[in-house]
């Protein structure tokens, strides 16, 4: 089994896995490879944190898919040594060629194009707080990144009607999504990330008059958030604002991942 973007479970996985992340996991036995680029430092915490708890041993392998080395022959040494990979790169096709050529699980820990176990966690979060998915208004606000792309696979694989609301030149044709420039009528939660590398436009920015018009929602402000581009305002001054505890939900998450996969 191999998780590089959402949609590579299914609804019966993930709900497998929130149901993993309810409960207490048992050890395991096994040798996981970690290899993780840049700082990520909620996710880098909460995996290791997971490893250890789960009894996991891991062994970093720093650049592994830096290698100018085909993908099926990092696969075929390495395959040997280790049970699974939890690989974080930049480069989400060269993730995507050694998942391919691997025999082990793979887990994205995040690409430039996706982020399935941010996603998997927020959607978890929610559905404990606010209520089920489908019956809950999930509204995502700016410019297409990792973390909303892979909301968008998450309303395509669980059948969830989901709104984005963003430049026009950014609005595609996708089931399940609906691309709008304008808030047109009160949502349960809302849900920002870092804006892309060149995306300056501060009539993006998630204003609290934005919050007001759409009834006052929950917010997800994917961190880190910069104030005065995704968000014009300090989420914690935001009443809202579902804060800091809400990402503690990474660890059971990322533990019923690595539990599922390597039942």
């Amino acid at each position: 089994m191999k998780l590089i973007r959402i949609n590579d479970l299914t609804a019966k996985d993930i709900q497998a896995i929130w149901q993993v992340a309810a409960q207490t996991c048992a050890p395991l036995e096994g040798t996981v490879a970690w290899s993780f680029e840049g700082n990520g430092i909620r996710t880098r915490t909460t995996f290791i944190q997971a490893f250890r708890e789960l009894n996991l041993s891991f062994v970093e392998l720093p650049n592994l898919l830096k290698t100018a080395e085909r993908a099926c022959d990092l696969a075929g040494y390495l395959d040997p040594f280790y049970d699974i990979y939890v690989i974080r790169d930049n480069n989400h096709e060269r993730l995507t060629e050694f998942a391919k050529a691997s025999q082990r699980p793979v887990v994205n820990a995040m690409t430039a194009m996706g982020h399935p176990c941010e996603v998997l966690t927020d959607a978890y979060s929610i559905q404990n707080t606010i209520g089920p998915l489908e019956q809950t208004q999930i509204t995502l606000w700016g410019p297409p990144t990792n973390v909303l792309r892979s909301w968008h696979e998450l309303a395509q694989v669980l059948g969830l009607e989901v709104i984005h609301v963003c430049d026009a030149h950014f609005h595609e044709s996708k089931e399940h999504v609906r691309f709008v420039e304008k808030i047109d009528g009160p949502t349960d939660v809302v849900i920002t990330d870092s804006w892309p590398t060149g995306f300056e436009n501060t009539l993006w920015s998630l204003s609290t008059d934005h919050l007001e018009a759409m009834g006052q929602p929950k917010l997800i402000a994917t961190p880190p958030f910069h104030i005065g581009q995704e968000v014009a305002f300090d989420p914690l001054h935001y009443k809202g604002f579902m804060g800091y505890m809400q990402k503690t939900d990474l660890l059971p998450v990322q533990k019923a991942i690595l539990s599922y996969f390597l039942k």
